[in-house]
């Protein structure tokens, strides 16, 4: 079975505070590495009362101290919001505080609205795409070339970069620097087999890669019954209408039904956004599961675990151990 890795968003649930998000996220962490998951990711999102990962870097060496052998990284850093050689420091320290563990998954997005993007004070006006220049700029700073500015710490730690998307740009540039790629099937489904197809037919081998290596995400909310899956995949229902209205609060409690809470045009959208997600008991998604790995072919797969209760989803997280190995 490819390896399987775990995306978190430090999750603020509702009724709950961030400590107790980033003290559920270290647990989760801790069990991931326990269960055999190869990654933990976090992803960067400002703004949003229901994630706690915006510090990125910092978060990532919380998890790395409470851990011992599984890879952590981000999934990804937005870097149009930061200089190059801000992140290429940030991951350079946790690259020399946990030397052969750190990723760097990068996304083009700046993960949030534009008054908060520009509140990070980077350039939005500039019709320039740097996204492209940026990258190379950071492979530069981790590599062991001596030049005008040095990353300190990051110059030789070699950090293996990811490029994350959901639309074929991504996809196609991965392949032109010959980069991992990772796509965001948990939430964008529509364009996964073209990038895949595009990224695979048109990569370059490199320095670091010889051949594509591919990822994709799903969603996964695993229970004992189907009726506790159910019920336990509303708080994200609900989480992805509210975004649809431009709602903003912390991830919400499940409910006994969505009957009510959406109209036909909402359920349809979510229903479509999530279509990848796996949502039951371990007998009743083991087939979606299979065919998705058959259909996409990807080399691993990280995997988003939406729960509002904490127990509940690190019950999930064994669940899908234990299917895992199954196969």
């Amino acid at each position: 079975m490819i390896p399987f890795s775990i995306l978190d968003l430090a999750t603020i649930a509702e009724g709950q505070t961030v400590q107790n998000a980033l003290a559920t996220t270290r647990q989760l962490a801790q069990e991931a590495e326990a269960l055999n998951y190869k990654r933990y990711w976090l992803a960067e999102h400002h703004g949003m009362r229901g994630v706690a990962s915006s510090a990125t870097s910092v978060l990532l060496s919380h998890i790395g101290a409470a851990t011992k052998h599984i890879r952590i990284g981000a999934g990804g850093v937005m870097l149009p919001n930061h200089a190059p050689l801000v992140i290429a420091e940030q991951f350079g320290t946790l690259a020399e505080l946990y030397p052969g563990r750190v990723d760097l998954g990068l996304g083009r997005a700046p993960g949030t609205d534009m008054q908060t993007a520009r509140a990070l004070r980077r350039n939005l006006d500039s019709e320039v795409d740097s996204y492209p220049s940026d990258i190379k700029e950071l492979q530069a700073y981790f590599s062991d070339a001596n030049q005008p500015v040095l990353a300190i710490p990051g110059q030789g730690t070699e950090v293996p970069l990811w490029l994350l998307g959901s639309s074929l740009y991504s996809a196609e540039l991965a392949a032109h620097y010959g980069l991992p790629y990772s796509f965001a099937s948990h939430f964008a489904p529509d364009q996964l087999m073209q990038a895949l197809q595009i990224y695979r037919e048109t990569f370059r081998p490199s320095k670091s890669h010889a051949k594509p290596h591919s990822m994709a995400g799903i969603m996964v909310v695993l229970a004992d019954t189907q009726a506790e899956a159910d019920y336990l995949f509303t708080s994200v229902q609900q989480k992805f209408k509210q975004m649809r209205s431009g709602g903003n609060t912390p991830f919400p409690a499940p409910v006994d039904t969505m009957d009510g809470r959406w109209s036909l045009a909402d359920k349809q959208m979510v229903d479509h956004v999530l279509s990848y997600a796996l949502v039951g008991t371990k007998e009743s998604v083991k087939d979606k599961l299979t065919r998705f790995l058959k259909m996409t072919q990807v080399d691993e797969l990280i995997v988003s675990i939406p729960i509002h209760n904490a127990q509940a989803r690190s019950h999930s997280l064994t669940l899908l151990a234990e299917l895992r190995d199954s196969f």
